[in-house]
């Protein structure tokens, strides 16, 4: 929904707020469900209904729990029956620098200030530790605001005295848990307000007449940011970035100015600005955030343009490149195609709002923000939160290096005759084993990112996933492919609960990057050999459609099972006899074992 894209107005969401979650929820869309407590520091009704918009327009549709105004600290160590049966899926804690108890006075001697900050960080880890007792689900907990007034002036900040001083300690404090602790997340609101504009984001009149800790106005922002972790931590990210190049990675247009012509590099200020937006994607890049070309342009031109002296992106930083003469809109579908994503899952970024119109109007999902002049480029892609980061794994920092390699293997594919010979050349090795504790993020985050190749699209937290680890009545494989391309990571998993002779697959899952290359039978025959080995008689399967997973409707056919049930909603249940299974891996070599 374009209201609720940022650059947004908070006064705008505020005043139609009704009117939006109206046309949100009657849009047809199909969302997942999750529960979310919001404990308070003070008035947060407001909180909610801004973030319920923002999750629902990132295809989540929360129900919510809410505590009474400034009840964080007693539903959070005491907490009521009814938050206890709520059994939330995130806990949100809405506090600010008005729930600090107390600050320094000038009096104070500099180890009764340490005293207070440690009383101040036993009481909120005593609170985030009793809630993941409980609860076992992600915290986002707010930093601190800076204070609306400074005692000491510009010393406030270094003076242990100081209010600023105080406040900067606990955010410290709140990073460091935030290190050590998984699955436990710092909503930034110090950056947020000083971002906003402190003093606008301190309203007075709100807090003594409503209790709201900031503005009415601010208030999109912040739940904005919130929804943001939790798209990010359910997986909803976008993946990568869609590039035009003229007037968008340099000044001036690269087939009719010439290559010494386009702006770009420090000797001019529009030439630095495009460079300062070129290291900005530079370091997505080494992220793991997918960067494509989509212009018209001749090739050769593009390439000139990439190979300038002062540009700081390369071709090679670029996972594909289709500088043509086509619709940009049929070129961004065929970039996503070729990188195996669903072409909602790529930001467009183009200066001319007349490409952004037609690529959103012509593909449905698609973020084209609206990003102003080249000065304003960064401030608008950073806020809108397109990448946001709750997880760095491995696999993340190897992402632009995996898509660049399946565009190698495509253009290998091109010279076999057949698929077989074609799959053998690439010398795959595969790694499937049962889950492990260092993998139990990686297996979480796939979870919640695979939408194409998901048969039930079942969610899982990191704690689940090492609660089924635990479990003898489950059987739990994920799988790494290797390849003379490189390593994929962690690319598909496997969950089935057991119960007598009978093994439920509850979840099957696999990154498209590695679609068409056979790791589903590979991962079949070892959940196979696994079942053997427990006395399972009987495997059962399930898929549930979903607008995204029609490519994996007829999975289970091609694996030999029997479809024995299927309702009006096209759920299907599928069965398979341990006994009559015939192995389909013939291309992968498994855990060192030859062909």
């Amino acid at each position: 929904m374009k209201e609720l894209e940022y650059p947004f107005d908070g006064n705008e969401i505020i005043g139609k707020k009704r009117r939006l979650r109206k046309q949100l929820l009657n849009d047809g869309s199909r969302r997942i469900t999750k529960r979310i407590a919001i404990l308070g520091g003070s008035t947060t009704n407001d909180i909610r209904l801004c973030l319920e918009l923002f999750l629902l327009n990132y295809g989540i549709e929360p129900e919510f729990y809410e505590s009474e105004y400034s009840q964080y600290y007693q539903d959070a160590m005491f907490p009521p029956e009814e938050l206890l049966s709520f059994a939330p899926d995130f806990i949100y804690i809405h506090t600010s620098f008005r729930n600090i108890e107390r600050f320094p006075s000038i009096n104070d001697a500099s180890e009764m200030v340490d005293q207070m900050i440690k009383n101040e960080v036993q009481k909120f880890t005593s609170i985030w530790d009793h809630l993941f007792e409980v609860f076992h689900c992600p915290i986002i907990q707010n930093n601190f605001e800076k204070p609306f007034y400074r005692l000491l002036g510009n010393k406030d900040c270094s003076d242990i005295h100081g209010k600023v001083s105080f406040v900067n300690r606990l955010n410290q404090k709140w990073a460091e848990y935030a290190e050590t602790h998984e699955n436990f997340y710092v909503c930034d609101i110090d950056y947020i307000s000083s971002d906003y504009g402190l003093s606008a984001w301190h309203d007075l009149e709100s807090w003594y007449l409503y209790k709201y800790s900031l503005s009415l106005s601010a208030i999109p922002l912040l739940a904005f940011n919130v929804a943001n972790i939790i798209k990010s931590i359910l997986g909803k990210n976008k993946k990568g970035f869609v590039l035009d190049l003229d007037n968008t990675l340099w000044g001036g247009v690269i087939g009719d100015d010439g290559i010494d012509n386009i702006e770009i590099g420090p000797e001019d200020a529009m030439g630095e600005a495009y460079l300062e937006f070129q290291k900005y994607l530079k370091e997505h890049h080494q992220l793991g955030i997918l960067l494509t070309v989509d212009s018209k342009n001749e090739e050769e031109n593009a390439l000139e343009g990439l190979r300038h002296p002062d540009s700081v992106l390369r071709p090679e930083d670029m996972a594909v490149i289709k500088a043509n003469w086509e619709s940009k809109d049929r070129n961004f579908v065929q970039i996503a195609k070729d990188l195996n994503l669903l072409p909602e899952s790529l930001v467009f970024v183009d200066d001319n709002p007349s490409e952004r119109y037609i690529v959103t109007e012509q593909i449905c999902g698609v973020s084209a923000p609206e990003i102003g002049p080249v000065q304003n480029y960064i401030r608008v892609l950073d806020r809108s939160g397109f990448f946001e980061t709750t997880l760095f794994s491995a696999e993340d920092f190897m992402r632009s290096q995996m898509y660049h390699g399946n565009v190698q293997r495509a253009k290998m594919k091109s010279r076999f005759e057949n698929d077989t010979d074609y799959l053998l050349s690439l010398n795959m090795a595969g790694t499937i084993k049962p889950f492990e504790p260092v993998l139990y993020a990686r297996i979480a985050q796939l979870s919640n990112k695979s939408n194409q190749f998901n048969l039930t699209t079942h969610r899982y937290t990191r704690e689940e996933i090492a609660g089924i680890a635990a479990d003898e009545n489950y059987i739990d494989l994920c799988g790494r492919l290797e390849d003379r391309f490189g390593d994929n990571g962690i690319v598909s998993v496997v969950i089935g609960h057991t119960k007598n002779a009978v093994v439920n697959i509850e979840s099957w899952i696999m990154s498209c990057r590695v679609l068409r290359r056979n790791m589903e039978y590979a991962m079949m025959d070892e959940f196979v050999a696994s079942c053997k080995e427990r006395g399972i008689e009987t495997i059962v399967g399930w898929y549930y459609p979903t607008a995204k997973n029609k490519m994996v409707r007829n999975f289970y056919s091609l694996h030999g099972f029997e479809k024995t049930m299927e309702d009006s909603e096209g759920n299907t249940k599928w069965e398979l006899r341990v006994s009559d299974y015939t192995p389909g891996n013939h291309v992968i070599r498994v855990n060192g074992r030859e062909l």
